[in-house]
């Protein structure tokens, strides 16, 4: 097949080994450049902690949480725990959910404490390479 003008914008296979399986890692800038964009996709098949320090990071983000049969995204069998901002304000996620996290907002721990059915959880990062935390915070005593 002949090469096509747009071929440069298909980025195939942008995938690695995670916890309980293959994941999806993608940085625009590893691959169109300074583009804020990042996404990791991961399913989630048993209860376990995530991130364990609350941090906060100089870009928004958005946390997706959902049903991983995608005939019905909204069949959600999990339950996830979050703590957000400074004094650590806890909240439980129950159903399909996507969380918007602003930028220099303080969050985590997350942890999946629950999970009856396999759940997906999706970070869309604004950011051409998503970094653990630009800004770290204590842990709470």
């Amino acid at each position: 097949m002949a090469k096509g003008r747009f071929d440069k914008y298909f980025f195939k296979e942008p995938i690695v080994q995670g916890k309980f399986g293959p994941r999806l890692i993608f940085f625009s800038r590893n691959y169109v450049g300074e583009k804020n964009f990042s996404i990791l996709w991961n399913c989630i098949t048993e209860p376990f902690e995530m991130v364990k320090d609350p941090h906060a990071h100089d870009f928004d983000q958005f946390l997706h949480f959902y049903g991983a049969n995608s005939l019905n995204i909204k069949d959600f069998d999990a339950e996830v725990e979050i703590y957000l901002g400074e004094e650590g304000e806890k909240h439980i996620i129950t159903e399909t959910t996507v969380l918007h996290i602003p930028k220099d907002t303080i969050h985590c721990p997350l942890t999946f404490k629950v999970v009856n059915k396999p759940v997906i959880f999706m970070n869309v990062a604004l950011t051409p390479q998503y970094v653990m935390g630009s800004h770290q915070t204590p842990p709470k005593a």
